[in-house]
């Protein structure tokens, strides 16, 4: 493990509920991270999304994703202490339900960064089986 939730949290603002990584496994500054999130019944949004077939949300699995995008670009020396928003999503694909119990794999790998904006291609991943892809776009603040 590069990254324990302690250290995930002073990289990047986002607190419970909303923080949706629980560690970083692999790290390259400014190029791709891995985290993973292990996805737990007591979820807050379980409890809408759907009570009686409990399903997370496609959008949360995307910032998740993105969280780990920003752990990335944060943990450049230039950006610490700076805001990493969503500027865009492209080409998101769903392929399969993530339900209490699930590990994802969240992979985010950066591919182009042009000053502040940048884009990254990212893969959540159960058991190694594609749950959700996409491309997203970001600007440090």
């Amino acid at each position: 493990m590069v990254m324990d939730i302690k250290e995930i949290m002073e990289t990047i603002p986002h607190r419970q509920p909303f923080l949706l990584i629980d560690r970083i496994e692999e790290l390259e500054p400014g190029k791709r991270a891995v985290g993973k999130k292990c996805v737990s019944y007591n979820e807050p949004f379980f409890n809408g999304h759907f009570p009686q077939e409990p399903v997370m949300p496609g959008v949360l699995i995307l910032e998740a994703l993105a969280q780990v995008g920003a752990v990335a670009i944060l943990s450049q020396p230039e950006n610490q202490g700076k805001t990493v928003y969503f500027g865009g999503i492209d080409k998101a694909k769903f392929k399969r339900k993530v339900v209490p119990g699930d590990v994802l794999t969240l992979e985010l790998e950066i591919i182009k960064q042009k000053g502040p904006i940048g884009m990254g291609t990212a893969k959540a991943t159960v058991d190694g089986k594609v749950a959700a892809s996409a491309e997203l776009t970001f600007a440090v603040g």
